[in-house]
Formats: structure tokens, sequence, C-alpha cells
């Protein structure tokens, strides 16, 4: 089916009248009248229906115009896009951990957007229940452009950038024995339970591989896969955690204690599928973005 005759035809069923239609289109009556007439061939039904000097559409044309105008409408949408991505411009499909979704992310497109004022860019976030291996899997199956999470080990197609840190924590509720302390090392948590976060999760690899420098384990209550949770856990009395230095844990009722050893600091990344097609504008923000990690090298969380 020609894409022409398409619009031809939405064209005609509005304006109702071959000469005007053709004059709008910019080609002659017949060519125009051989396009519908080569339209309805194919179709098998007739479209159009003369009415005085003018022509009306059918009761199949009347279904076909719904159908074509909401096809060329997707086209049109699609094409726009594509045009506007290679122009530097368009939608930037971004997932991330929620731990960054409070002050490093919004942060750093705020900054993106007031340095690219005039372009039509436009953000699509991820970040509901969203932990590091979900967001290396939507890359690989290209739903997201770029990714901000942790490092996994053994993912040959993903390439894993720095840019941002955030120290590791102990956090006990007010009333726990270790809430006296003013810092501590691992191994005084072991005599406790202990929230843990879930399998999957790029900072459960931090902290099993914490746990083996010391070569023991704690005693799992719960495995957890977000950060806000596993904080509001502890401060009810389930368990103490191993945690991320993040704004919410200073906002409930916790002691936070700064781990001393093993000494470990939390590394962000942002990660994309190597050697995959990136429109301009999805280039663009990933070198803004190593840009502003090379320039504040110890930038933190919090």
């Amino acid at each position: 089916m020609n894409l022409y005759h398409l619009r031809y035809f939405v064209t005609l069923a509005h304006m109702e009248h071959y000469t005007r239609s053709a004059d709008l289109l910019a080609i002659t009556q017949p060519s125009l009248s051989h396009a519908i007439s080569s339209l309805e061939s194919e179709l098998g039904v007739k479209l159009f229906k003369k009415n005085g000097r003018n022509v009306t559409l059918t009761k199949y044309g009347k279904s076909f115009l719904t159908d074509a105008e909401e096809i060329l409408e997707k086209l049109d949408t699609s094409v726009g896009s594509l045009q506007l991505a290679g122009k530097g411009e368009g939608r930037i499909d971004i997932a991330f951990l929620r731990t960054l979704g409070s002050d490093f992310v919004p942060r750093l497109l705020r900054k993106f957007l007031d340095e690219n004022q005039g372009k039509q860019i436009d953000f699509s976030l991820h970040c509901d229940k969203v932990i590091t291996d979900e967001i290396l899997k939507g890359l690989k199956e290209q739903k997201y452009d770029i990714g901000f999470c942790s490092k996994i080990n053994d993912e040959p197609l993903i390439e894993f950038i720095p840019v941002a840190k955030q120290d590791l924590v102990v956090i006990v509720p007010p009333d726990h024995p270790l809430a006296s302390k003013s810092e501590i090392h691992l191994e005084e948590t072991l005599e406790y339970k202990q929230i843990i976060y879930k399998s999957g999760s790029g900072l459960r690899h931090i902290i099993d591989h914490l746990f083996d420098q010391i070569g023991a384990y704690p005693d799992v209550s719960y495995e957890i896969a977000e950060d806000h949770v596993v904080a509001g856990f502890v401060a009810n009395g389930f368990g103490i955690a191993v945690a991320p230095d993040i704004p919410i844990i200073h906002s409930l009722n916790l002691k936070v204690l700064p781990l001393i050893s093993p000494s470990w600091q939390r590394n962000f990344y942002m990660a994309t599928l190597k050697d995959a097609y990136h429109p301009p504008v999805v280039d663009v923000f990933k070198q803004f973005v190593i840009e502003q990690a090379r320039n504040n090298l110890d930038y933190r969380t919090i």
C-alpha cells in the first residue's frame, strides 16, 4: 500500500472535493483520482460516493479513515522523534537506583537541561523497584539508553564508568546495644540479627565481600531490595544492617555508625550497552556525565 495514497485519501475525506484536495496536495486532479482508484482497487471496496460536485465517504471509507488517521499520526510522531534524535534532541531513557533519585540524578539532569536550553530534550525515568540486575537486563534489551547503578563483574556487554561515591555505614535502632558506639568494626555486628540486601542488588555483592574478608557471615532475619525499606525495618527493631549513607537514614529514628573496617566505599556507575547504536542526544548526555564525573571525583550522594 502506497503511503502517499493514504495521505491523499485522508485529505480528500476531509475536503470532499477532488479539485480543492488536489490543489492542497500540489498534485493534478487526474493523479489524485488515479491514487484513490488504486487504493479502492487494492482494498476491494468503494471508499467514496459522488454527492453532486462533491464526494462523501461510504461506510467503508468512514471506517478506514479512522484507522488511516491513526496510522499516519503514529508514523508522523515516530518520524518526528527520530528527526529530533538525529539533531541531538529527543528522549533519553534512563534507569537508576532509587537511592540516587533524591539528589544525584535530578541534580545531574537539571544541570544538563540548563546547559542545553532551547533544545527539545525529554527524560523517560525508570526507578520504581529497579535494582542493578534489572537495569543491566533493560540495557541489554535496549529498553534503557543509560543506567545509573552498581557495578557487577562478569558483564562483558556493559561499559561501567564511575560517577559517584557513597560510604557504607551500620544502622541500628537507638536502643540497640551497639547504639552507644561512635564507630564500628564489622566483626562487632556478627552477634546480632541482620537485614541484608536481596541477591541481584549491586550492594549485596559488596556486603557479601565485606563479610568474606572477616571470614564470617551474620544471622540474617530478612532480605530486602530497597534502601528505604531496609532502613524502616531496622528503625522498627527487626535487625541491624550494613547500608549506604543516604539521606533517609538520617531522617528516621536510627543510630548511624561509620564502618571502620573493612573499609569500603560504594561506587556508582553509569552503565551503557557496549557497541550499541545511540542517537546523538544520548551520546551528548553520556559525554556530559563523564565530564561531570571527571570534575567531581569526590562527589558523594549525600
